[in-house]
């Protein structure tokens, strides 16, 4: 198959698997389960309301976003002749478009293949209707942006990663695996340049830009996430808690949950102290270094998260998309078992989250399962990371400078 023909063929087939999703989130089709498009209809245009009179909903717990998420939660106005959760659906498809057309630009060339814009094509609809239900592919449209540019210009990475960062903080991550050397104090120095400049300017525009820190901080364990298996299989032998909406999303409330709660965080310590031994350890820096250690980085933070929501396994899909633009990445398998995590989540949420809620046997089976491959995924990445850029790194030790990967694979032009 010519390139040609694979890229027409790709976009036919992101086209057809989008119909389904756009139907759904217009109502065209009702699914059952719970109404994923009222976050947008309801909870975004009441936030976007809020933001028009020249203030943060800093009175809203369900607020727990930085500041540049008013822009995505503004941008429906951007086409002022549809209603606002039409325009912000139409908005979320072309930033799903935008990530296709990126991952078959980049995916040309040496070293390079098609399989990154097809866990794309297919990751997304896995996800069903939530995918375009939240503004989580916009924030995935510039951290797969910031990674593909920073093949070539560390700059442009770090800056596109703080702006990602402020509009929900995990894009930050994608700086984990930058080359050490002048490319990483570049990427740093952007990232850490632009993130003081655009939170200067949000807190100066309008007031409650850091309130979403305390609503943040007060989150407990929500019922989807691998913290909350202990109280799905507890309450089937008697244990006297309940599941309640707190903080903007149904959480486990009850005896012995603070302690759960609180081991999490302590799995995310972990997962940061590997990350940074990972980091001072690493050696070998390959063109597909950055990508797979934002996948690993993320994949770490997500499954030990006190709340795993349908919407994060966006991120993965477009992360791992961006790691099988290049051959030589290590993370097919975790990538492939992403995909079938994603999938799982849309059995789980919206069609049967009533069982996940009740915590029946058919609950506790789909969050095994998805919450199972997700840590599977975890620990195989990092295993692979780690053999790749430290175990197999060179004898003596030495990263590729900057100069050199201006000369050699980091070089190359995105899309060659």
């Amino acid at each position: 198959m010519t390139g040609s023909t694979g890229t027409r063929l790709a976009l036919a087939v992101w086209a057809l698997t989008r119909v389904a999703p756009l139907l759904c989130v217009t109502k065209v089709i009702t699914l059952s389960g719970p109404d994923v498009t009222s976050d947008v209809s309801v909870i975004y245009h009441g936030w976007s309301e809020v933001l028009k009179t020249g203030t943060y909903p800093r009175s809203d717990v369900t607020w727990q976003y930085p500041p540049l998420a008013a822009l995505a939660v503004l941008s429906p106005a951007l086409l002022p002749f549809l209603d606002y959760a039409s325009a912000f659906f139409v908005l979320a498809f072309l930033c799903d478009g935008l990530v296709l057309g990126l991952m078959l630009y980049a995916g040309r060339g040496n070293g390079r293949w098609t399989a990154g814009a097809w866990v794309w094509v297919a990751g997304v609809p896995l996800l069903g209707t939530t995918a375009y239900a939240r503004y989580d592919v916009m924030v995935t449209a510039v951290a797969v942006a910031a990674l593909l540019a920073g093949v070539r210009h560390p700059r442009v990475l770090g800056a596109l990663a703080a702006v990602g960062a402020l509009l929900k903080v995990w894009p930050a991550l994608i700086l984990a695996g930058t080359a050490r050397g002048p490319w990483t104090r570049r990427a740093w120095t952007a990232a850490a340049v632009t993130a003081a400049g655009l939170l200067l300017a949000c807190t100066v525009a309008m007031p409650g830009a850091l309130a979403f820190l305390g609503f943040q901080r007060d989150r407990g364990t929500e019922v989807e996430s691998l913290g909350a298996l202990v109280f799905h299989v507890w309450r089937n032998f008697g244990w006297q808690g309940r599941v309640e909406l707190h903080y903007g999303s149904l959480e486990f409330l009850g005896p012995h949950v603070p302690l759960v709660s609180t081991l999490a965080l302590g799995l995310s310590v972990v997962a940061f102290g590997w990350l940074l031994v990972w980091r001072l350890r690493a050696r070998d820096f390959r063109v597909s270094t950055p990508a797979d250690a934002a996948f690993t980085a993320v994949l770490l933070f997500t499954t030990t998260s006190r709340v795993i929501s349908p919407q994060y396994m966006l991120w993965l899909v477009g992360l791992a998309a961006v790691c099988l633009v290049f051959r030589e990445s290590r993370i097919v398998l975790p990538a492939g078992l992403v995909l079938l995590a994603t999938g799982i989540t849309q059995w789980e949420f919206p069609f049967g989250f009533v069982h996940v809620v009740s915590s029946d046997a058919t609950g506790v089976t789909l969050m095994f399962l998805r919450n199972g491959l997700l840590v599977a995924a975890t620990l195989i990445a990092c295993r692979r990371l780690w053999r790749q850029t430290v175990s197999g790194a060179p004898r003596d030790g030495t990263a590729p400078s900057a100069a050199d990967s201006d000369a050699g694979r980091e070089a190359e032009p995105v899309g060659s």
